[in-house]
């Protein structure tokens, strides 16, 4: 059985595709700033938020593929007890950049194997990333090699390309900060068959 990932990220698609996993993408179509503001407004732990995100991904993408194995996965980025959106534009990504310099953030991420409406998997975990207090110069730099391709990432970073430069320490899971815990994910997908064990 083949997996349908619940994502346009390229990140996720790059993970999966560089460790050979056979896999088909189908975009989810959620609201997550309205369904993250209703998850906080209930109660929510802001730990939990991106493995509900995850699951309505993999749900609004499993209602249109029924009997697939659909996985979806999200990140939150959590600065103290703030929960950060995906910056909307460059203006925004600097002074989310220059709130975290110097500064230590948590990187929740979560994942959901859906078959039909059954979750059949789950898995979260979270990372800390210190950065450093690097100069305006860098950050003028950083941000203008870069450019709105740093969007995508609710940190307007790239782990795996220049953001690397912005951080002193990171405490976590390498491929869970590009977007997939890569090897919970592959142990669950050989009992699922997707993958030769």
């Amino acid at each position: 059985m083949n997996l349908v990932l619940a994502s346009g990220s390229a990140s996720r698609k790059a993970i999966l595709g560089a460790a050979g996993v056979p896999f088909a993408a189908i975009p989810a179509d959620i609201d997550e700033r309205g369904l993250t503001k209703t998850l906080l407004a209930g109660g929510t732990p802001a730990d939990g938020i991106a493995l509900e995100l995850a699951e309505a991904k993999a749900r609004s993408v499993a209602l249109r593929h029924r009997g697939a194995l659909v996985l979806g996965a999200d990140q939150t980025l959590l600065l103290d007890r703030e929960v950060i959106a995906k910056s909307a534009d460059l203006v925004a990504a600097r002074a989310l950049l220059c709130r975290l310099r110097g500064r230590a953030h948590r990187l929740a991420g979560g994942m959901v194997l859906l078959r039909g409406d059954v979750v059949v998997w789950r898995h979260g975990d979270t990372a800390r990333l210190a950065m450093r207090d690097f100069s305006d110069a860098f950050l003028d730099r950083y941000l203008a090699a870069e450019g709105e391709s740093l969007l995508a990432a609710v940190g307007c970073y790239r782990l795996e390309g220049p953001g690397a430069q912005l951080f002193e320490s990171i405490e976590g899971d390498y491929f869970s900060i590009l977007g997939l815990s890569l090897q919970p994910l592959l142990a669950e997908l050989r009992k699922q068959g997707v993958l030769a064990s």
